[in-house]
């Protein structure tokens, strides 16, 4: 199993339901592929460094997994039907990085 960070972005217009509901389906996503969820963090919205979409905010979520590359791929086109996910990255690490994260601690 290779270590995995990822971080969302989601659209800043979505309700809490919605917003709730996408990321209980990320999750979902991950359990069914056997991936494990070793941590996460709700960064909040933010300014995105440049607009995306006429979008200038969006909502951040954060998570350390600890999954195989064959999965991530899955979970990437899995993830690219999504009309709500402006972007997300996978990258892949030898040590998670210690949480809370600096990002979250600081004021949004």
């Amino acid at each position: 199993m290779n270590k995995f960070e990822v971080v969302l972005i989601l659209n800043p217009d979505l309700s809490t339901n919605i917003l709730d509901n996408e990321i209980d389906e990320f999750k979902t996503k991950l359990n069914n592929h056997s991936a494990k969820i070793i941590d996460e963090e709700n960064w909040g919205l933010r300014d995105l460094s440049y607009t995306i979409y006429k979008y200038k905010k969006a909502f951040y979520r954060f998570f350390q997994l600890e999954t195989t590359g064959s999965i991530v791929r899955e979970i990437s086109k899995e993830l690219n039907q999504s009309e709500n996910l402006i972007r997300y990255i996978f990258i892949k690490v030898k040590n998670h990085q210690e949480l809370p994260t600096k990002l979250n601690n600081e004021k949004k």
